[in-house]
């Protein structure tokens, strides 16, 4: 009976240490994933100050005036001074951004686009929309008998309209494309046929149409997608069989989603009116940028950009304000849509230039417009 008593107390000893250990561990870990977040470093790389930003820091320097319908998407080439922008128009407008002339103006196939994209090398645009295809074109190719760029390449495959697409970073031989079919897609433009297919029958896919893909610029095989199921997800292009990870915390469709400079986070802009940094080694969300409304009427936020640095991150909202956050800090410090030249509707697209030196928004007003950012701050 004794060795009997003996040996359950000494089960429960083994028992309460065995708990003590894993309780620690637990705390360890716990330590390694704050570790992880690297808030604390980027605060103290960054300053904890606030970001002094006013009106004359970022300034309107041009108007691109040219389409005659809503522009819905724009995107700027690597080398900084050209913009393509898509419209309602059915047309591609390839800008000089520096002269605001116009290069090349391609009338589409199909006049219900969405996206648009410029190739790495600047020799390529890619658009998608309504008609579930993602359309290349070379701009290098001779016009047609009506003066027409000729489709290089059609990109079919989709079941679903085509609601975003971008080139896999220093190649004009890939692109990804997202889907009002719940799926995102790899491309092989040479072929034009589909390498691999991300969601769909696959459980850790999307379960609603997928709005917004960003690519990862400190490592290309890997991208983040936005969509109407409310959330994001991140993705191995070397592994298309499942997301990597799931990311919740919005309350309505991600409408946009961009990689912060860095890479091991990334934005996302959303119809429950906020923005919200997200880290992809953790999953956790780091931070959420929203302003509140006396009206209790909060716009949906359509897209967002980052800053070189990423101290600054631009989102553009339905009701025509383009807020410039403090990233850090998550405070407001400038509305474009307050000063002066600022856009009269929606803002639907905006992108900053590869060299961080300009800013352009897309407005369903039809106009482009190009803000540098002035004074002692042409980068921030």
């Amino acid at each position: 009976m004794e060795n009997k008593m003996s040996s359950v107390a000494e089960l429960k000893e083994r028992h309460m240490a065995a708990t003590e250990t894993v309780n620690a561990l637990g705390d360890k870990l716990k330590q390694k994933r704050l570790l992880l977040l690297d808030t604390d470093g980027y605060a103290r790389s960054q300053g904890k100050t606030p970001v002094t930003f006013g009106p004359t820091d970022l300034v309107c320097c041009r108007t691109l005036q040219g389409h005659t319908g809503k522009v819905y998407s724009l995107d700027w080439t690597p080398e900084k001074n050209r913009i393509v922008s898509a419209s309602q128009d059915g047309r591609l407008i390839v800008w000089n951004a520096l002269t605001s002339q116009k290069t090349h103006a391609i009338k589409l196939p199909c006049a219900w686009v969405m996206t648009c994209a410029f190739s790495p090398s600047g020799q390529s645009v890619a658009c998608g929309g309504l008609d579930s295809v993602c359309s290349i074109f070379n701009l290098n190719s001779q016009t047609d008998r009506d003066g027409n760029l000729p489709v290089t390449r059609m990109l079919s495959g989709h079941k679903g309209y085509v609601s975003s697409c971008q080139y896999v970073p220093d190649e004009d031989s890939h692109l990804v494309t997202s889907s009002g079919d719940q799926t995102c897609v790899l491309w092989d433009i040479t072929t034009g046929l589909r390498t691999s297919v991300f969601g769909g029958e696959f459980q850790s896919g999307h379960t609603a149409d997928v709005l917004s893909i960003s690519i990862n610029g400190s490592n290309s095989k890997m991208f983040v997608s936005g969509s109407c199921d409310s959330t994001a997800r991140l993705w191995d292009m070397r592994v298309a069989s499942r997301a990597v990870r799931t990311f919740h915390g919005h309350e309505g469709d991600v409408n946009s989603v961009k990689f912060f400079p860095d890479g091991n986070r990334f934005g996302t802009g959303s119809a429950d009116g906020t923005c919200r940094l997200f880290d992809i080694r953790t999953g956790h969300q780091l931070q959420v940028y929203y302003q509140p409304h006396g009206d209790n009427d909060v716009p949906p936020v359509t897209s967002i950009a980052f800053s070189i640095s990423g101290r600054l991150l631009f989102a553009g909202y339905t009701n025509g304000d383009c807020y410039v956050w403090d990233t850090l800090l998550a405070t407001m410090v400038l509305n474009l849509g307050f000063v002066h030249d600022s856009h009269d509707n929606r803002i639907s697209c905006l992108g900053l230039s590869a060299d961080g030196s300009a800013l352009c928004t897309g407005s369903w007003d039809t106009n482009l417009k190009i803000w540098a950012f002035g004074g002692h701050r042409r980068v921030i």
